[in-house]
């Protein structure tokens, strides 16, 4: 599915305690950077991926449901790549370099079960046997949208891919959509969001009409990872992650809110050679595809309806 040789990705999840992770494997490593909007985040090893940071490479990115207690995960996977020697050389142990980011989906299925070092060992183990499906799985398990109208109201959402290619280039990204916001499609009408007594709460783009009144801080967060062959410095990648949440403003109403804490991960995983602005422009495409595919991917589950069950 995502065309790069040294790629791998992978979900685990708990369908009763409605959550889980994915786990984005690079063989050799790769070259990465990212970039947070919104006041709520909930990431692990993201200084180092800062342009002014000496570290250049990263071996795996862990994206997961359970909220702090999800970056748990990221020690499994840990495990998982030095017993496979993969990581960061140093004279005494190799050390895998893990990002990881959150979402929080404790207010679905049983706050009490969350990602852990099991499942971010186990993650990875599908990773390498390139066992990943898109929708209600992995760290999409337990994502849902429309919560400015309250949680009662939200709609079902999940993790999409969004693939775009250009004269050699190709960009792909992986979107965990769990957003405060509704998600719109290219006419700004709703594709997923507040829901109540059999159509949406509100069908405008406008921002305005969906301040968010009983929303928590911090229950939220899209998670992205865009992929690239082309190669760039790290000061490029930090650069293609923040063009990437052009797209979340894009197709997310209202997005990067206090109770959001939408992360951009941004990965070289190739040599092509190709200007800056054209490979973010892809990548905004791409991510605002994967945003789309994640709900309409998505199943119901928790009691949550989903854009499946709207157009059956």
């Amino acid at each position: 599915m995502f065309g790069f040789d040294e790629l791998h990705v992978g979900n685990t999840e708990d369908r009763e305690g409605i959550t889980g992770c994915t786990a984005i494997i690079f063989e050799g490593g790769a070259g990465a950077s990212a970039d947070v909007r919104g006041a709520s985040p909930g990431t692990r090893e993201l200084a180092l991926l800062a342009p002014d940071k000496q570290m250049d490479r990263i071996d795996a990115i862990i994206l997961t449901g359970g909220s702090a207690y999800g970056l748990a995960a990221a020690t499994g996977a840990m495990r998982f790549l030095s017993e496979h020697g993969m990581g960061y050389k140093t004279p005494w142990k190799t050390v895998p370099i893990v990002p990881a980011a959150v979402i929080f989906d404790l207010n679905i299925g049983s706050p009490d079960r969350f990602p852990d070092d099991r499942m971010g060992y186990l993650a990875c183990v599908a990773a390498m046997r390139d066992e990943f499906r898109k929708g209600s799985h992995g760290a999409g398990t337990g994502a849902t949208v429309g919560k400015w109208s309250g949680i009662e109201n939200a709609m079902k959402a999940g993790q999409g891919v969004g693939i775009v290619e250009s004269e050699g280039i190709r960009v792909v990204a992986l979107a965990v959509t769990n957003a405060v916001g509704d998600v719109l499609d290219s006419s700004g009408h709703v594709l997923a969001g507040a829901f109540v007594s059999g159509k949406f709460v509100s069908d405008t783009p406008r921002e305005s009409a969906r301040i968010p009144k009983r929303a928590l801080p911090g229950v939220n967060t899209t998670l992205v990872t865009v992929i690239t062959n082309v190669d760039l410095t790290k000061t490029e990648l930090n650069r293609i992650a923040q063009r990437s949440h052009d797209a979340l403003a894009k197709r997310i109403v209202p997005v990067h809110t206090s109770y959001d804490g939408d992360t951009v991960f941004a990965v070289s995983a190739g040599s092509v050679k190709a200007p800056l602005d054209l490979v973010a422009s892809l990548a905004v495409d791409a991510v605002s595809d994967a945003i789309i595919d994640a709900v309409k991917s998505a199943e119901s589950l928790g009691g949550f309806p989903s854009y499946s069950d709207l157009h059956k």
